[in-house]
């Protein structure tokens, strides 16, 4: 099973690909200068790989796209398909008084998100855009929602 992490901060996006029922991480990096000029660092923990590149990434839409690329690069990537991701999981910073566990992303999460952007500013809109971004190209693949 492979579950993709997004952690999509303000202006950098950290994931990691890993097993849950082993707890073995296939990749994970860092998508920073979000908004600026962009770079990806990928790491792929069994093989002591890393790759950097400069990419840009006017967007976090543009980050999540970046880090699709990379785990599925057929060179630098750990999967052969977007398919083979079996769950998406999304930090996101606030959920207000409306949640306080994890939740399947649906159209109702995502308002009750967008309501609680005054209490994270930064990082909701962004947490939004991530979800948005993975919900475009992975339409199928539950998102989950977990909140700090």
């Amino acid at each position: 099973m492979n579950i993709l992490i997004i952690n999509a901060g303000s202006s950098s996006l950290k994931y990691q690909l890993m097993d849950p029922e082993s707890g073995v991480v296939s990749a994970k990096g860092l998508c920073e200068r979000i908004g600026l000029d962009g770079r990806l660092t990928h790491k792929v923990p069994a093989t002591d790989k890393k790759v950097e590149k400069d990419i840009p990434m006017p967007t976090h839409s543009e980050a999540i796209a970046a880090t699709l690329d990379i785990l599925v690069d057929p060179v630098d990537g750990v999967i052969k398909s977007v398919d083979e991701i079996d769950a998406v999981g999304h930090r996101v910073l606030h959920g207000g008084m409306e949640f306080f566990a994890s939740c399947i992303i649906d159209d109702e999460v995502i308002a009750a998100i967008e309501k609680c952007i005054p209490l994270g500013p930064l990082h909701n809109p962004a947490n939004l855009m991530g979800i948005r971004a993975c919900q475009a190209v992975m339409p199928k693949t539950p998102q989950v929602a977990v909140f700090d």
